[in-house]
């Protein structure tokens, strides 16, 4: 048995990371943490491109731009959707989702899901402190890990390993 995971390692790597402008009380909480995590890992500044839409439902469009461009090993998408603000929450919660998990599938880049659903101002806050409890350091994170996931798997293609296997 052979075990294949990502690691927290950003050197040489280079990242998109795709904000919203609404709620930028959060969002720029949520961009704070997810900067922190990249350069805390070994990222660069100048590999880091920020790119602000104007709300939650431009994030995939933009978020599939970046992916496809192939400038960056991944995209980090980072929003607040929170029922308080907005009456048609439901949608745009459910194809903000949706959009940016298609992306990662239809792009076969990491595509990370950064983008606060929330019932309350207050909840949203919540997740906006420190490293293990700001979802924007957990989305680059994730983005670091499966950059090197991605690497590692890459390197059993033509590999005589998986041979049998499946």
């Amino acid at each position: 048995m052979k075990i294949v995971e990502g690691h927290l390692e950003g050197e040489h790597k280079k990242f998109a990371i795709v904000v919203s402008k609404v709620n930028s009380f959060v969002t720029e909480k949520l961009l704070d943490g997810a900067v922190n995590c990249l350069l805390d890992n070994g990222v660069e500044k100048s590999a880091v491109l920020i790119i602000r839409v104007p709300g939650a439902w431009e994030i995939p469009i933009t978020a599939e731009r970046a992916a496809k461009s192939n400038a960056f090993d991944a995209v980090i998408c980072l929003g607040a959707v929170i029922r308080d603000e907005i009456s048609h929450f439901e949608y745009v919660a459910t194809e903000v989702s949706k959009g940016i998990a298609a992306i990662s599938r239809t792009t076969g880049k990491p595509v990370t899901f950064g983008v606060l659903i929330t019932d309350t101002i207050e909840q949203a806050v919540e997740l906006t402190g420190e490293k293990s409890n700001n979802k924007g350091w957990e989305a680059a994170g994730c983005a670091l890990e499966m950059v090197n996931l991605m690497e590692k798997i890459g390197q059993f293609e033509g590999s005589s390993f998986l041979n049998g296997i499946f």
